[in-house]
């Protein structure tokens, strides 16, 4: 029997709205002025709505008013800068601050001139991480809406190694983030203690976002029943993967492919999905194979809305060396095997296309800030940085752009919505 995909791609787009956060989530998410702040009196000029200073104005400030030699704004937007062009420490900040003085001080105050890193570490320490990134929430929706949203959400964990503390007993931070992996952008961030702690922080991440119509994509530390039926009711779909922590589920899973390939699919709707990629004197064979309406899944009622079953075939050959790994997953759409497949590509490519350039790139990895809040604020003004890159068509490296981005001023306005002429 030949495989047969069953359903049409859609051609319309997967959100009836392309803005991904909820708005009844008070006080999760802080109220975002309906109005673009003025900030041309600053400038002496106009300011697109667009440009990230303007973000910042509704940004609650943790410190007490005697304290205040430097507008919290100025901070924020000094250090999005100091990230962009090339910083990865408060060190960094501070001395980017003085080398970039009389420009930033063409459209920021700086009454007392540029901040020390201290004060940059105590203000990014005392901020709410909520707060924080609620300030960018306008400007994500405007970048998503211009792209047309996205069809897969990538749900994903990583480590920041440098931010542990043995001799204080403190272990690393570990954030969770919801990517639109396909533009690059962060939706949302939550952190939690260590890796394991991924199943509770998931669902806190979920409840700030909008599912409707998107695919949501978690690896199996994910794939729990309360996840995907968070995912289900807040309008969504699902495509999990599934490992032996869910025990019976992967049992099953594996039984209902290999009693469907001795009877060669017979009475089972079906698709298949191949693709090869060489490179690098790597050769890489991926076979996704998709059952729909799966029989003998004991636990099929306990996972809300489920509807089919992936087995993807991966194997590589490099030189005299060969691999084969099998990897299973759930999902709640009856979707054809390429677009399932999409999903599945697209979140190993989080891995490569986020982690790794947030660490090489960015040097996240070896960031050892870990006071208070300030290590889960710095990670996500370097995803911003990450996603504000990653908006500029122009050619050339995301490293490259980071060194342009620090040397040429025109180029950093240009990055953050801001006139050419500054």
């Amino acid at each position: 029997m030949q495989p047969v995909d069953l359903l049409p791609i859609p051609e319309d787009l997967p959100f009836e709205s392309p803005i991904p956060f909820r708005t009844d989530q008070l006080p999760l998410l802080l109220p975002f002025p309906q109005q673009t702040p003025d900030f041309s009196a600053v400038i002496n000029g106009h300011v697109p709505p667009l440009a990230i200073p303007t973000h910042f104005a509704n940004l609650p400030d943790p410190r007490v008013s005697r304290t205040r030699r430097h507008e919290l704004t100025d901070i924020i937007v000094i250090a999005l800068c100091a990230v962009i062009g090339g910083a990865e420490s408060w060190y960094d900040i501070e001395a980017f601050g003085h080398a970039k003085k009389d420009w930033l001080a063409r459209f920021l105050k700086l009454p007392n001139g540029i901040p020390s890193h201290d004060t940059f570490n105590r203000v990014f320490t005392a901020l709410s991480p909520v707060a924080f990134q609620d300030c960018f929430t306008s400007w994500v929706n405007a970048v998503w809406a211009r792209l047309g949203g996205s069809k897969f959400l990538q749900i994903d964990g990583k480590s920041q190694r440098g931010s542990a503390d043995s001799g204080k007993g403190l272990g690393c931070l570990h954030t969770v983030s919801v990517w639109a992996s396909e533009a690059g952008i962060a939706l949302g961030q939550v952190a939690c203690d260590k890796k394991s702690n991924e199943i509770t922080a998931i669902p806190r991440l979920l409840e700030l976002l909008d599912l409707e119509g998107a695919i949501v994509t978690i690896d199996a530390m994910g794939c729990q029943k309360e996840i995907a039926r968070l995912i289900k009711r807040q309008g969504g779909e699902y495509l999990l993967a599934v490992k032996e922590n869910q025990k019976t589920l992967y049992k099953d899973s594996v039984a209902c492919f290999e009693k469907a390939q001795e009877e060669g699919f017979a009475g089972l709707r079906w698709g298949m999905y191949h693709t090869t990629e060489k490179g690098h004197g790597r050769e890489e064979e991926r076979v996704y194979t998709v059952i729909y309406d799966p029989p003998g899944l004991s636990t099929q009622a306990d996972w809300e809305g489920l509807k089919a079953i992936i087995h993807v075939s991966r194997e590589r050959r490099e030189a005299d060396k060969y691999s084969h790994e099998p990897h299973y997953y759930i999902a709640s759409i009856e979707e054809l095997a390429e677009v399932l497949a999409t999903g599945i590509r697209g979140h190993w490519g989080i891995e490569n296309r986020v982690h790794w350039v947030l660490d090489v790139v960015f040097g996240e990895d070896a960031c050892r800030s870990r006071t208070g809040n300030a290590a889960e604020n710095l990670a996500w003004l370097r995803r911003v940085a990450l996603a504000i890159l990653k908006q500029d068509p122009g050619k050339g490296s995301l490293k490259g752009k980071r060194k342009q981005a620090g040397w040429d001023h025109a180029f950093l306005a240009h990055l953050l919505g801001l006139p050419s002429d500054l």
